[in-house]
């Protein structure tokens, strides 16, 4: 063993020496030394050894290019959903918002990050914590985390998962949607390509209202516009805009039958292998989603997604006692403890009201705090999948962070059909994205392992504005942050 470390160390001297001889610097060594970074390497093999060859071992996979202690953050520019965060030095880190965000929720902060070392997660965190929320608001501080994790990545040659404390996994499974329209041989077609040709081992099916024939639905007329999850969001008062415990729409005994048949036909085809989730049910009360869950219990479902407003842990907690088929919300929900003295995961893990919980990261708050809620969740006994929709830029960023998290269970991918959909990046690692159902977690490619295809990103995904374009008037801080006094 000495043998090696000694030859380690001789070979870090030697390239060390080199460097500095072709950068012209005078300063010796032991100041190069002092610039680099530790590069996360176990220091237990090294006892006995200098402080000089120690460092020199441990820092033996920092980039150089890069020195982490100086970087220092100098924009923030967007490309439709995606964050690009530059510095001072010659690497950036790669970010998103939440789908259906708006891309000021990150803009407003930049003058909170500028001249910041982006290393610093955990402390831009929670400089900038305090402007997240629960729904598409947690989406600006979410994918700044990420793509700070991106540039600490880069900047200490290190994956991202790596940075989280190490990973469990090296293949992340996959959960997809399942088509819900176009009648049922198109249904059956869509699952067969599911399994047969894209390999997932798990799926999810929209299962509500809007596959229920309009005589098997009551007080559907009363609503203005479609009787379904989603609507018109510019209508306060449109069904897709209350909540559920107040509309007073019900499935009639044959609509649940309905329900039963589409899930009886889907499981004729998956089997009892391949779990099967549910989402997207429609917006009505407790007694209601209770008829319907008993209806499709001997179906064995993996879950019943959204049943009610997650943070009714009353209602919620009703549903879980009275059916066996497990509950599960998150998507919504910032943070572990919540934006200020609002609720967050803690309160739902604590209230003991779902089966499983389901963050969406680029609501909850990033790697590190989606992380923390997994964790927490698991000393509840409660384990954690993980919603998504977005680019492949969130995808890879949900990666790192189930690779880290233990109880974790399976990430939704959305568009598993959309043919330019992986092509919006470039692995910069030796594995492809995703095989089979999996995607692979990078092993040997710094921060989020990804680079960006600018040509598809610009012909596919921005659809308004430019690509990373100036953005000074968000460079001034003009408000004192402080919460307290």
């Amino acid at each position: 063993m000495n043998n090696i470390l000694k030859t380690i160390v001789e070979k870090e001297k030697a390239q060390v020496n080199t460097e500095l001889a072709q950068a012209g610097q005078e300063s010796g060594r032991r100041d190069f030394l002092k610039k680099a970074a530790l590069g996360g390497i176990a220091l237990g093999g090294m006892i006995g050894a200098s402080i000089e060859d120690t460092v020199a071992f441990s820092t033996q996979n920092v980039k150089r290019a890069s020195s982490p202690s100086e970087l220092k953050i100098t924009d923030l520019r967007m490309a439709g959903r995606i964050i690009k965060i530059y510095t001072n030095q010659d690497i950036y880190g790669l970010g998103e918002i939440r789908d259906g965000s708006d891309p000021r929720f990150a803009l407003i902060l930049k003058s909170r990050l500028l001249g910041r070392n982006p290393c610093n997660v955990e402390m831009i965190f929670k400089v900038i914590r305090q402007f997240g929320y629960h729904g598409r608001q947690g989406g600006g501080v979410s994918g700044v985390e990420m793509a700070l994790w991106d540039l600490c990545g880069k900047a200490y040659n290190v994956p991202a998962w790596q940075l989280l404390g190490g990973r469990y996994r090296d293949k992340i499974r996959l959960y997809a949607d399942t088509p819900d329209t176009g009648g049922p041989d198109v249904i059956e077609a869509g699952i067969r390509k599911r399994m047969n040709e894209q390999g997932f081992t798990w799926l999810k099916m929209d299962l509500g209202i809007h596959l229920i024939k309009p005589e098997n639905i009551v007080n559907k007329n009363f609503w203005d516009g479609a009787v379904r999850q989603f609507g018109d969001a510019s209508n306060y008062m449109a069904y897709a805009m209350r909540e559920h415990p107040y509309t007073q729409v019900q499935i009639t005994e044959k609509g649940c039958e309905e329900l039963a048949a589409i899930v009886e036909r889907i499981r004729n085809v998956v089997g009892y292998e391949i779990p099967l989730s549910t989402d997207h049910y429609g917006h009505f009360d407790i007694n209601n989603h209770i008829r319907m869950g008993k209806a499709l219990e001997k179906y064995r479902l993996a879950w019943l997604e959204d049943a009610t407003q997650w943070y009714n842990f009353d209602d919620l907690r009703t549903i879980k006692n009275a059916l066996e088929t497990p509950i599960i919300t998150g998507e919504d929900i910032f943070g572990l403890r919540g934006p200020g003295l609002a609720l967050g995961f803690k309160d739902l893990i604590d209230a003991k009201c779902v089966d499983i919980i389901h963050p969406d990261l680029a609501t909850s708050g990033g790697l590190l705090e989606t992380k923390r809620i997994g964790d927490y969740a698991q000393d509840a006994g409660i384990a954690m999948a993980m919603h998504m929709a977005g680019t492949p830029v969130c995808l890879m960023a949900n990666v790192h962070c189930a690779a880290a998290t233990e109880n974790f269970l399976a990430l939704e991918h959305h568009n598993p059909d959309t043919a330019w959909w992986e092509s919006m990046v470039k692995m910069t690692g030796k594995e492809p994205m995703i095989e089979k159902g999996f995607a692979n977690v990078p092993l040997d490619s710094p921060g989020l392992g990804i680079e960006l295809n600018e040509d598809v990103v610009r012909e596919n995904h921005v659809r308004r504005g430019g690509m990373w374009e100036p953005t000074e008037e968000w460079n001034s801080k003009n408000s004192h942050d402080r919460l307290w006094s």
